[in-house]
């Protein structure tokens, strides 16, 4: 549910975006909502990459971090849970965005980072959280000398 609340989400917005943001700029203070088109990934790498090769390999990623979550779902917990939805949610409005057309809408703009999306932003808290929850897990329990499985 978490996946298709932030992949619905981002392509609201975007869709908001390309048609209230054509010809103006909104200012809210940090950042300026201004409309912009990325042929590529993250920080517009393989902008000069053909469409469908950005397209094919956004897919396998995105297809990729579904089968980890998919596998991972039973034994993790409320906090990766939701991570892996941003991840994933994020990644599926960027797929969807950019298999319309090629290119991915971006309308957040600060000035001194690349223009970029709410998937985007979900995307990064969504890898953020998960690498906390990964730090934070208790060590696996390991055989001690004695034969009893104690913690390390």
């Amino acid at each position: 549910m978490g996946v298709v609340l932030v992949a619905a989400t981002d392509l609201g917005v975007k869709a908001w975006a390309v048609n209230g943001l054509q010809d103006r700029v909104i200012s809210l203070g940090v950042v300026d909502l201004r409309l912009a088109y990325n042929p590529g990934v993250a920080f517009s790498v393989g902008a000069g990459a053909p469409a469908w090769l950005v397209l094919t390999v956004t897919a396998i990623v995105t297809a990729a971090v579904g089968v980890v979550a998919w596998r991972t779902a039973a034994a993790s917990t409320n906090g990766r849970l939701a991570a892996l939805a941003l991840v994933l949610g994020g990644a599926t409005a960027n797929l969807a965005d950019r298999a319309a057309d090629g290119v991915v809408t971006d309308y957040l703009r600060s000035g001194w980072f690349p223009t970029f999306n709410l998937a985007d932003t979900a995307i990064v808290t969504g890898a953020a959280l998960l690498v906390l929850s990964t730090l934070r897990q208790p060590a696996p329990a390991t055989p001690s000398e004695n034969g009893t499985i104690g913690a390390r």
